[in-house]
């Protein structure tokens, strides 16, 4: 049987067959022909015409070779060029290549001019010039380096060409480039050809701008908060320095009567409230802003419910409120927590459910073993401490409410006094130290809220610390000699007050400077024992008088102790790491400067 040539070659081979008869042209030709096996061969015929004198034909020859291979190839280069055009029409990179051989030079696709606005019929961008010449002008003077350095490092140190650069596009904007590359290399090491990409960053960029302006917004509003917050901090705070220290002198005044004790009581309860109202405040600040630090810690739970429990006890007993305690068999007990802050989520807790019960009513406090605990005393499990009350419980529509800052849920509608902050900065306390909050109520019956934290075993010997003391028998001081103490403050009333204390103790001598050049006069003439010094002061702050006084060889041996209503944690950090040998707050706690003034004046007595 005949070969059979294929259908889509017999035409093609019967036009070819008679253009070579007509005009005497040599044969070329491909086409398939079907083998004995029923594949297709490919075929290259080859042939030419002898004709007489007369021009007739007198011999038809030629060569068929089997080009089967050559074929296969060309067409998987073929197939490879058509994909190449396909995934280049379908992104939106442009194309370059740059080729040392003669007459080649840069090429450019229409892409990479279609990213700068132009478009295929636009030739204003090239002037007659070359397109690299071009390009390189439009690129932004401040990049124009980087691209240079860029290009070099990659053609002769062989470094990664990715780099992010702006080219200015047709309507004078700029646009964002990241342009990647790579050589192609002769046996030599030189590159003779370099290909790559371009890619129109733009957008990117433009959100990554819009995110940095908008970090950049938030990081202002808490700047401007914190300020703020540290401004009304030591403006409340002044005023409550003389209200509450002067609370603090009649409490230990024998000649004070019991009504007048009661009356100073309660402007005592006034001021300690706004104070907390201050620090709640202050601490949710902390919170959002993720200042607030713990020192987690073996802590014995029986010791600080029974701690905060005593702290509450009074108030209880005012109110008519029952307040009890049982820890069961989980009295030696230690939990992983930090100490401070677990007697803070206790206290609010504990104060919540006298706050909010009726009259007459209970607040109970005890251990109770949760489900992933074990066997009091076991050194695993968690231990959850549980408060509950028999107070009016909370609604349903306003438990979901629980946690949301200044949300009072009511209460204020029926005078009970408080900010709103204290459960949301419990949660989130509770949080930190790796434990859980949760509670259940039932409106008219009462509430629970209890505190899970993990179970752990103690690392050292536990010293009991001191119960709730007045001024008089909580804090003595620690030498009998004479202290020259000179303090530095522009405010008359602080003044007052702290002459009232230093009168209380024969000892202490107190010396007035009520402006910081008159202080720093009398450190280095009068040499007192010991420097209180505020820090809002006129002409100089306290931190630039703490620098004189140390940098003067007269005064920088006296101990230096701030006192001061910026009272904020950076505030804090600052003054100690400025070198204050103590720094205290306002309100002023008369035992916290009675026991600085023990710890600078009594052991160098002792020594």
């Amino acid at each position: 049987m005949a070969p059979k040539i294929h259908t889509d070659d017999w035409n093609h081979l019967l036009r070819q067959s008679a253009k070579v008869l007509a005009d005497g042209s040599v044969l070329e030709l491909k086409l398939r022909i079907k083998t004995a096996t029923g594949d297709y061969l490919w075929i290259g015929l080859e042939g030419e015409i002898s004709r007489r004198q007369d021009q007739q034909i007198e011999l038809v020859s030629g060569i068929a070779t089997d080009i089967g291979v050559q074929q296969s190839v060309e067409q998987q280069l073929s197939d490879s060029e058509e994909r190449y055009v396909r995934i280049i029409g379908s992104t939106s990179d442009g194309v370059w290549e740059w080729s040392n051989t003669a007459g080649e030079g840069f090429h450019f696709s229409d892409r990479c001019w279609q990213q700068l606005g132009y478009d295929d019929h636009d030739d204003a961008y090239l002037s007659g010039r070359s397109r690299l010449e071009v390009w390189r002008e439009s690129i932004h003077e401040n990049d124009r380096s980087l691209f240079d350095r860029a290009v070099i490092d990659h053609l002769r140190d062989d470094k990664p060409f990715d780099i992010e650069y702006r080219v200015r596009s047709k309507k004078g904007s700029w646009r964002w480039i990241r342009a990647r590359g790579q050589a192609r290399r002769n046996a030599a090491g030189q590159a003779v050809r370099m290909s790559g990409t371009n890619m129109d960053i733009t957008d990117l960029k433009d959100a990554e701008q819009r995110v940095v302006q908008a970090r950049d917004m938030a990081e202002q509003a808490n700047r401007a908060k914190s300020e703020f917050l540290s401004r009304m901090s030591h403006e409340l705070r002044t005023p409550l320095n003389a209200i509450l220290g002067y609370c603090q002198l009649f409490g230990i005044d024998d000649a004070i009567s019991v009504d007048q004790q009661q009356n100073i009581g309660e402007i005592s309860k006034a001021g300690e409230h706004l104070l907390q109202l201050i620090n709640d405040v202050l601490d949710l600040a902390k919170v959002e802003a993720g200042q607030m630090t713990l020192s987690v810690e073996p802590v014995l739970a029986r010791r600080a419910v029974e701690e905060a429990v005593n702290w509450m006890q009074s108030t209880a007993d005012d109110r008519g409120i029952s307040l009890a305690m049982n820890c069961g068999d989980w009295d030696d007990v230690y939990v992983s927590a930090d100490s401070m802050r677990l007697k803070q989520v206790l206290l609010n807790l504990i104060s919540n459910a006298v706050k909010y019960n009726r009259a007459n009513g209970a607040v109970d406090v005890g251990f109770v073993r949760t489900e992933s605990g074990v066997d009091g005393g076991a050194e695993s499990g968690h231990l959850c401490i549980e408060v509950r009350d028999t107070g009016q419980g909370i609604s349903v529509a306003h438990q979901r409410h629980m946690f949301e800052p200044f949300n009072r849920l009511g209460a204020e509608d029926r005078g009970i006094e408080g900010s709103g902050v204290g459960l949301l900065i419990t949660q989130h306390l509770v949080h930190m130290m790796g434990g859980e909050l949760d509670f259940d109520s039932q409106e008219g019956v009462g509430s629970s809220f209890r505190v899970s934290l993990p179970i752990t075993q103690a690392w050292r010997s536990e010293v009991s610390s001191g119960r709730g003391r007045s001024v008089s028998s909580q804090v003595q001081l620690a030498f009998s000699t004479n202290c020259r103490i000179l303090y530095v403050e522009d405010n008359p009333s602080n003044i007052r007050l702290m002459q009232e204390v230093f009168s209380r103790y024969p000892q202490l001598q107190l010396s007035v400077a009520e402006e910081p050049l008159g202080g720093i006069f009398k450190a280095r003439t009068e040499c007192p024992d010991v420097i209180i010094l505020d820090i809002n002061l006129p002409r100089l702050d306290g931190f630039e008088v703490l620098s004189v006084l140390k940098s003067d060889p007269v005064t920088n041996a006296i101990p230096v102790m701030a006192l001061s209503a910026n009272a904020m944690p950076h505030d804090i950090a600052r003054g100690e790491s400025a070198g204050f040998d103590h720094y205290l707050t306002k309100p002023l706690q008369i035992e916290c400067l009675l026991d600085a003034l023990n710890d600078l004046v009594g052991a160098s007595e002792m020594a």
